[in-house]
């Protein structure tokens, strides 16, 4: 059986000329003055007006034909296992089809629903181990799944980390999904991690099935990890007023989910902008989960936080990339020279109402997809899981 070959970014030049509107991915200038994206070997080499970037020589050109692109979508909290099949829904190609919904990227927060999870320190971080190097070399329909998150146990000493870091694994698994929940017992191995470099991240709220646990907003506040872990809850979420007292004493990025509390999600981003932190919010979904697979629950979570948190749309989408993508440490989740050309091409939904896509999410309305290009390849013409586009790309 012949070996599988490692994804590769496009190779040539590419130009995407006749934007509508351009999203940078930074929440605190989220549209640009750009009608061309240049790109190169699968890199931005260039964004701006046509007449300010140099377009001689393309191999390849595109028609925007006046819709809207923003950088790939980052979905902050999935939980993979191994290939594009979840067992906790039984379910196949939902990677495959959360690239339909925009997403470009998907970080893991844990391997926990793999049947018959090992708990032992040897297996766990050979689990890790495995997952991450399995998709760097998987990336269906071109995601980049970023995995391999061990789930720490009371049992593991530092020296377990440090060979963690030794391996090259970069980040943990949700604390509270193991037999690590309570404060200080969390706050151990944030320390531990935080001298290695590895980024942790949190479980908050009730649990989100048996053998998980409640991990209220007093262990959070002592544990102070990296990211608060659906601090809207996965699904349960802590007290409203847990949510704003993490949002205004504790240091680390709170994370709202699809696969949370919706009410919750909005009295976060309340607390954020009244705390001045709102590049510090991000979005994932939280799956596959109880609740199943969504493949827009990313472009629903924004649509949700415009629509009905009353968020500039533009900002709202920044917080599903480039926010995501600066705490998460990661090559992505921006429409700049030197990133790679992860893109979505989309537009207002037919029968939406408002001027632009924009102004349809603010209605309500997720938008519809019509490309999405990871590493300058596309990897879906019109999506087949949102609602079509008023209008889609070309090749020229």
């Amino acid at each position: 059986m012949a070996a599988e070959s490692k994804d590769s970014p496009a190779q040539g030049k590419l130009v995407i000329r006749n934007i509508g509107l351009a999203l940078s991915g930074d929440v605190a200038a989220p549209v640009l003055d750009a009608d061309t994206v240049v790109v190169i070997d699968g890199r931005i080499a260039a964004v701006g007006g046509a007449d300010s970037v140099d377009t001689a020589g393309a191999d390849t050109e595109i028609d925007a034909q006046g819709c809207a692109v923003c950088p790939g979508l980052i979905d902050s909290h999935c939980h993979p296992v191994f290939g594009d099949w979840t067992p906790r829904q039984n379910q196949s190609n939902w990677v495959e089809m959360n690239v339909n919904g925009g997403v470009t990227t998907l970080v893991s927060a844990g391997e926990v629903h793999l049947p018959g999870r090992p708990k032992d320190a040897e297996g766990v971080r050979a689990l890790a181990m495995t997952a991450q190097r399995c998709f760097r070399n998987f990336r269906p329909a071109g995601a980049k799944v970023i995995a391999g998150a061990p789930v720490p146990e009371l049992d593991f000493d530092r020296d377990f980390y440090e060979s963690l870091a030794a391996a090259g694994i970069r980040h943990i698994g949700e604390i509270g999904l193991g037999t690590v929940a309570k404060g200080p017992d969390a706050k151990r191995v944030t320390g531990w991690c935080r001298e290695l470099g590895i980024e942790t991240i949190m479980h908050t709220g009730g649990p989100s099935i048996a053998g998980s646990h409640h991990v209220t907003v007093e262990d959070v506040r002592e544990a102070a990890p990296d990211v608060i872990s659906h601090i809207n809850g996965g699904p349960t979420a802590v007290p409203h007023e847990g949510v704003r007292e993490l949002v205004a004493n504790s240091p680390a990025a709170p994370e709202v989910v699809h696969n949370g509390n919706e009410r919750a999600a909005l009295t976060c981003l309340a607390a954020v902008q009244e705390a001045g932190r709102l590049a510090e919010m991000l979005i994932g979904t939280d799956a596959p989960a109880g609740s199943g697979v969504q493949p827009n629950g990313m472009l629903r979570m924004v649509t949700l936080l415009a629509s009905l948190g009353g968020l500039d749309a533009a900002q709202a989408f920044a917080l599903a990339t480039g926010n995501v993508a600066r705490k998460r440490g990661l090559d992505a989740g921006f429409l700049r020279a030197g990133l790679p050309a992860d893109i979505v091409f989309f537009d207002r939904p037919e029968g939406s109402g408002g001027r632009d896509v924009l102004e349809a999410v603010t209605l309500g309305n997720i938008p519809g997809i019509g490309m999405v290009m990871i590493d300058g390849k596309p990897r879906t013409g019109r999506s087949r899981t949102t609602p079509p586009a008023a209008r889609v790309p070309s090749l020229a």
